[in-house]
């Protein structure tokens, strides 16, 4: 079931399905609103955001599997970039043993953005990719670099 979170940079919609967090999708632009969905639920997913959005880092909630040893990888990579720090595709890619190519290709695929942290993955030379547009990679970044001081 699909569901809406509303922050401070925008709405989020998620599917939780009772056990773990299946996706989770930004809306393309900060701010906008989309009465489209579900109103707002009470669950492990919309908590963690909460605190999340309010600087309050927390365990996470039950996510589902990754769906290839490489995206299990991937999300392991991830998850060890701290908060409010970077690093770079080149990195990462480094770091698992493939190019910096499959790695942007297996980020804009992840389908838990800022749960499996791949805003934190950045170009050598500047900001980079980001599948829900280079604003919220922006604002989340600025998110974390102000609750990790």
């Amino acid at each position: 079931m699909m569901y809406l979170f509303s922050s401070e940079l925008g709405q989020i919609h998620y599917a939780w399905d009772g056990c773990c967090c299946t996706r989770l999708m930004l809306q393309q632009e900060p701010g906008a609103q989309d009465e489209t969905l579900l109103l707002p639920h009470a669950d492990p997913v919309s908590e963690w955001l909460e605190h999340y959005f309010n600087g309050d880092m927390q365990a996470l909630p039950p996510l589902a599997p990754a769906a290839t040893v490489f995206q299990q990888r991937m999300r392991v990579a991830l998850l060890k970039i701290p908060v409010g720090e970077m690093r770079t595709y080149g990195e990462v890619a480094k770091a698992l043993h493939t190019s910096p190519r499959a790695m942007g290709q297996a980020l804009g695929a992840n389908p838990l953005p800022v749960m499996i942290p791949c805003h934190r993955v950045v170009a050598a030379d500047g900001l980079g990719g980001f599948a829900f547009g280079s604003l919220w990679k922006q604002q989340l970044l600025s998110l974390e670099a102000a609750a990790s001081m």
